[in-house]
């Protein structure tokens, strides 16, 4: 990881017809190039490639299809040891041959499986039917064994369902209907019946024991076998629509229980039979499956890598003799040579007569953003990237943020055991880090962990490093070099007596008496302010300012770090017009808080501490300039304050004025804007230069303040667009300078209050279990530990964590980078093969 993005320079390719394909598959391989288009007037439908890239979709779309019927046999696809190379295109149509080949036979396969396990279905329900119907028609008690019934005409008594009864006295034919529907339609289905036959049916229902599966769905479903007897033809034809409207699969019901019994044995027979089809079906279709697992993931590499080849070839441009074709690619100036190397290498593997090259171009473009970044940068990259990409050669905030944002965290989150289990957890994910990306697991929380791993490793120990200094491990203290704090000494010099004791419920150490206070902690806080009563109010005025003199370093830090860009980019006149106005106001007035906290820690001792003035007084009647009626700090310190806030107040219109003024000067002055020359670095690259006395070259300044076009020619210069912009960055820079340093108290807030978690969680859990004096109190202490571990990590790693975590990377986008980063800027994106997303991925299959 560089401070700086890199060089980039823009390149011409010239590639032979013949090797164009392998020179840009060994391109893809290597990840160097990022490609320009050079048809945006031509639409994707009409470009050269367009049937080799609907060739390749094809292919994908029989990938899927076998994926996805690879993934419903339970089948695994192995990786590939080696990742293959894009297939040439010679070999594409045998793989086209081999992909379809396999879908004909595996969707004849799937068809005839489909077919099968449908009849199979259909002769089990069948079966179903003929046994619970055969007790409707044989029960001894017919209300036991039929369901409802419905008459609408209760002076037509029914004798029994197969004799004689008064409808058919009156000419009415008896039928039956039955089969099976699925158990939540019963209800409305018997009250349809109901509704539209007026009791000329009645239906008898059981439910299966066994559940059944709808091939339609895939869902498990359980069914009701049904029995309608019915009189008429017209009711039968009413009874059939019905049935045909709630979807029954209806079977033929026997007249006889001999014809009953030939159906069931002719059933067992072909349910049997089926059952051995399907099996030896089921095996075979396993076996095809398997065998294209074998080469599934390699096929989808290569089809990936083919199209992915054939839309870069569709960016480029043909020469007028079409036998050359001419790319445009920005570059790292540092791998021109490995460039070289590659097109050299696809020209030997295409047979070229002719070798491809490349020639580099000059351009007034900006070039994309490039910066480099390992396993160990490319977390905080990715922080500060999420702000937003940085503009070309500018300064880049992410090395600072490997120290920084662990540590305002840490500041946040101080506590040597908390930090340990956090190191720890880290560290794991560090050393098993080849496995867990073996397995690549689909769970996006745990991928977000796992990616930040060592920015988790770096917060932990920074987090062990902060709780050291605050001496707090679980809410309590560790005494390792002793309390410098004596209470023998108050009563050896007669300052206190039993009857102290005996009186007072509180006493305060005196450090004014000899031998009580024999010195500063080594490391930290002493470990005696965690028996304190005033323990609290300590540390929120420690914290408190520690918290101010932190963000007024940061902040400074990134101002300062604003003069590397003003240089880089040859705009000296920044120097004098934005950042010491900016640096100024910021010291003389929040410097200067930072300077009298030094200095009463260091001008009054314990003797004379009662007559410390505040310092917060101080620093508003500095606003004010008037005397405060305090005692003052040091001896002149109303006439360094007057000043202080004099100097902060004419860097005002400075920074307001100064920009606008000089560029109107430059642009109606004797250096006009009108004389330009283009003047062209090693790297091709360089925004339009302006001759001055003063050798300005701003080349990054923006097109508003220059008065350039986005051609690089001249445009009228508008004093109003920039005034209006300084104006606003003026106003944003002195107000954020006062709730920028307010933002600051974060790290004060949420240090007390993750300590304040710690001390309650300690106090109402695992309190409880020290405090069992009996012999079950180490048993009872098992649970305690288990809630107080559990409460600890889901509260205090976790939720106190993620809200440290968010609060620190706010201060390093709102309160740092803004100083110096404006995060504008495109990110450079290489034509690489392992950067290309695939749609199986995304969705599961792989």
């Amino acid at each position: 990881m560089g401070f700086r993005s890199e060089e980039m320079c823009l390149a011409q390719l010239f590639l032979q017809s013949g090797s164009a394909y392998d020179c840009i598959s060994e391109l893809g391989e290597m990840g160097l190039v990022e490609f320009r288009d050079l048809n945006p007037s031509v639409s994707s439908f009409q470009r050269r490639f367009v049937s080799e890239i609907k060739r390749c979709e094809e292919m994908e779309r029989i990938l899927g299809y076998l994926l996805r019927e690879i993934r419903k046999a339970n089948l695994a696809v192995p990786e590939a040891e080696i990742p293959p190379v894009a297939p040439a295109p010679k070999n594409v149509l045998e793989i086209m041959e081999q992909l379809q080949r396999l879908e004909v036979e595996l969707s004849e396969v799937a068809k005839n499986k489909e077919k099968l396990q449908r009849n199979l279905l259909e002769l089990t329900e069948y079966t179903h039917m003929l046994r619970i119907t055969h007790t409707f028609m044989h029960s001894r008690s017919r209300h036991e064994a039929l369901g409802p019934q419905y008459e609408e005409f209760p002076s037509l008594e029914t004798e029994s369902v197969t004799g004689c009864t008064s409808m058919q006295r009156l000419g009415a034919k008896l039928g039956f209907i039955s089969g099976l529907i699925q158990r939540v339609k019963v209800e409305a289905f018997e009250r349809m019946l109901w509704r539209v036959c007026k009791g000329y049916t009645i239906l008898s229902y059981a439910e299966v024991d066994e559940s059944l599966a709808d091939l339609d769905t895939g869902e498990i479903n359980k069914n009701v076998v049904f029995l309608i007897s019915f009189w008429g033809d017209q009711i039968g034809q009413k009874v059939q629509k019905i049935c045909d409207c709630y979807h029954c699969h209806l079977y033929p019901h026997p007249e006889t229980d001999e014809e009953r019994a030939d159906v069931m044995d002719s059933l067992r027979t072909r349910i049997h039979d089926l059952q051995n089809v399907l099996h030896r079906t089921e095996d075979y279709l396993k076996q095809v499956l398997h065998k294209a697992s074998e080469s599934a993931h390699s096929w989808v590499l290569q089809v990936k890598k083919m199209k992915a080849i054939y839309h870069i070839l569709n960016l480029c441009s043909f020469d007028v003799t079409n036998k050359c074709l001419i790319a445009e690619v920005w570059c790292p100036v540092s791998d021109l040579a490995n460039l070289r190397r590659t097109l050299e290498e696809g020209s030997r593997k295409g047979d070229a007569t002719v070798p491809s090259f490349v020639n580099r171009i000059p351009s007034s473009d900006t070039p994309p953003t490039l910066l480099r970044s390992n396993k160990f940068t490319s977390g905080f990259q990715s922080i500060v990237e999420a702000y937003g990409v940085g503009d070309y050669r500018e300064a880049s905030p992410a090395p600072y943020t490997i120290i920084t944002f662990p540590f305002l965290f840490a500041v946040m989150f101080g506590d040597l055991g908390h930090g340990s289990v956090m190191t720890l957890f880290a560290l794991w994910m560090v050393l098993t880090e080849k496995d867990h990306k073996r397995r690549r697991p689909g769970n996006q929380v745990w991928t977000t962990f796992f990616d930040g791993r060592y920015i988790i490793l770096m917060m932990g120990l920074f987090s062990i490093y902060t709780g050291l200094i605050y001496n707090d491990c679980f809410s309590k203290s560790l005494n390792i070099f002793g309390s410098a704090w004596s209470v023998k000494a108050m009563f050896t010099k007669q300052e206190w007596t039993n009857e102290t004791l005996q009186t007072n419920a509180l006493l305060t150490l005196d450090p004014n008496v000899s031998g009580v206070f024999s010195g500063p902690y080594p490391l930290g806080i002493d470990p005696i302010w965690n028996m304190a009563v005033n323990r609290l109010t300590f540390l929120n005025s420690y914290k408190m300012k520690m918290s101010v003199i932190i963000g007024v370093i940061h902040m400074s830090f990134g101002v300062v770090l604003s003069v590397f860009n003003h240089l880089h980019f040859r705009q000296k006149f920044k120097i004098y017009l934005l950042f010491l106005p900016e640096l100024l106001f910021l010291l003389c007035l929040f410097g200067y808080l930072v300077f009298m906290i030094f200095y009463k820690w260091l001008a009054f001792s314990v003797r004379d501490s009662q007559l410390a003035p505040s310092i917060l007084i101080h620093f508003i009647n500095m606003f004010l300039m008037q005397e405060s009626a305090t005692t003052p700090l040091y001896p002149g310190q109303i006439g360094l304050q007057v000043f202080l806030v004099v100097v902060a107040l004419l860097s005002v219109p400075v920074l307001l004025f100064g920009r606008p003024l000089y560029l109107y000067w430059l642009h109606h002055g004797g250096k006009s804007l009108g004389v330009h020359r283009v003047c062209l670095c090693s790297c091709g690259y360089e925004r339009v230069r302006r001759v001055s006395e003063e050798d300005l070259s701003p080349s990054v300044v923006h097109d508003e303040e220059e008065g350039l076009s986005d051609s690089g020619g001249p445009r009228e210069f508008d004093f109003g667009d920039v005034f209006l912009h300084q104006a606003i960055h003026t106003i944003e820079y002195c107000l954020g300078c006062v709730s920028n340093t307010a933002s600051y108290l974060r790290l004060w807030a949420l240090s007390l209050a993750h300590a304040q978690l710690s001390e309650v969680l300690w106090a109402m859990v695992m309190r409880l279990g020290l405090r069992m004096s009996s012999r079950l109190g180490v048993l009872f202490l098992v649970p305690v530990f288990s809630v107080f571990a559990l409460l600890t990590i889901s509260i205090l790693l976790v939720m106190e964590g993620l809200s440290a975590f968010l609060h620190a990377l706010r201060l390093h986008w709102v309160e740092f980078q803004n100083k110096f980063y404006s995060g504008t800027g495109v990110k450079f994106a290489p034509f690489d093969f392992s950067l290309l997303p695939s749609v199986f991925e995304q969705d599961g299959l792989l």
